[in-house]
């Protein structure tokens, strides 16, 4: 089983986005040193929800501070960059890294960032694919050409090469084929349980997919007792997700139904590793159990402050990697 952190950099009341950057380095290097296996980083635009806008530039702070550990982008969002811009990047990574580093990838939402970027709605409605194939081309081979109805041109030869493929976040079936019939892993969100995790993963074979070490993002606290910190991220955790989840803006009139933050940390703390060292271990294997997937990445800054985070995570190592492990 491996286990990872998973870095969304959060603005809790209070907090500064500057300082919280800093502090998620310091969550990676102190999940290196706690015996974690990788750390992924997520990318958001213009909202507390995160305040990362370049998980790669992220990743290679944190590949300059660390020796060991995996860095991943959980996700890069495709449908506002350049395929093969992402690709160069990945391809830098990789090499600076020493074969590290692992490149996420989602197709993201109908935001305002579309607009921003001037990418549009129609590379987020009907040019994910495109993108995608390209980006798999990029990062493939030791050239590149174009010819669909978003990119075209001329075959240029990619530089620095990269033998990499990228992992693929999945919330619809649709994203399921594609990953599947590409034969790519796939990346499952923290807001389904294992019952619908297994689902996707039933999916993905049945669209013809190989064998594939899935991930899947959960939220984790390692408490005293189970009550104790289903409690304490049921106090803390509303107050970032409230204004963070009301901070997605659609790109056009589109109806959106906000997410209540309350009942979403009540869903989070009943099927993620939120409780005693003991609990924390149980769920999980239970999870790789029911769905096959057997690799994981856990959100460890639920309680909104950095001391508790680096606390968080030195207990975690220290109390549940070697039940998972033994």
């Amino acid at each position: 089983m491996r286990i990872g952190i998973f870095v969304v950099a959060g603005l809790f009341p209070g907090r500064q986005a500057g300082p919280t950057l800093t502090d998620a380095v310091e969550w990676i290097v102190a999940a290196e040193r706690a015996g974690f296996d990788d750390a992924w980083i997520a990318e958001h635009h213009f909202m507390s929800y995160g305040v990362c806008p370049s998980p790669l530039t992220l990743a290679a702070v944190a590949i300059g501070r660390t020796t060991r550990i995996g860095l991943g982008t959980a996700v890069s969002v495709l449908s506002t960059q350049h395929p093969v811009a992402l690709a160069e990047q990945a391809a830098m990574l990789h090499h600076l890294s020493g074969g590290r580093f692992t490149l996420g990838v989602g197709r993201g939402g109908p935001w305002v960032d579309l607009e921003v970027f001037g990418t549009g709605l129609d590379r987020y409605e009907r040019g994910f694919a495109e993108s995608l194939d390209l980006l798999v081309s990029a990062l493939s081979g030791a050239s590149v050409a174009a010819d669909g109805e978003f990119f075209r041109f001329r075959e240029v030869p990619m530089v620095p090469p990269a033998r990499l493929r990228p992992v693929v976040a999945c919330t619809s079936p649709g994203t399921v084929g594609l990953a599947a019939e590409r034969g790519l892993p796939m990346l499952l969100g923290m807001h389904i349980g294992d019952a619908d995790k297994a689902a996707l993963v039933r999916r993905y074979r049945e669209h013809g997919g190989p064998g594939a070490a899935h991930v899947a993002a959960g939220v984790a606290l390692v408490g005293d007792s189970t009550a104790a910190a289903v409690r304490e991220l049921k106090e803390r955790m509303p107050s970032w997700l409230g204004p963070g989840l009301a901070g997605y803006v659609p790109l056009d009139d589109r109806p959106r139904t906000p997410r209540d933050a309350g009942a979403y940390v009540d869903l989070l703390t009943g099927i993620h590793p939120v409780g005693s060292a003991g609990h924390c271990a149980e769920t999980l294997r239970r999870t790789a159990e029911s769905t096959g997937i057997e690799h994981f990445i856990l959100l460890v800054e639920g309680l909104g402050e950095h001391r508790r985070t680096l606390e968080n995570i030195a207990r975690f190592g220290a109390e549940v990697l070697p039940l998972l492990r033994g």
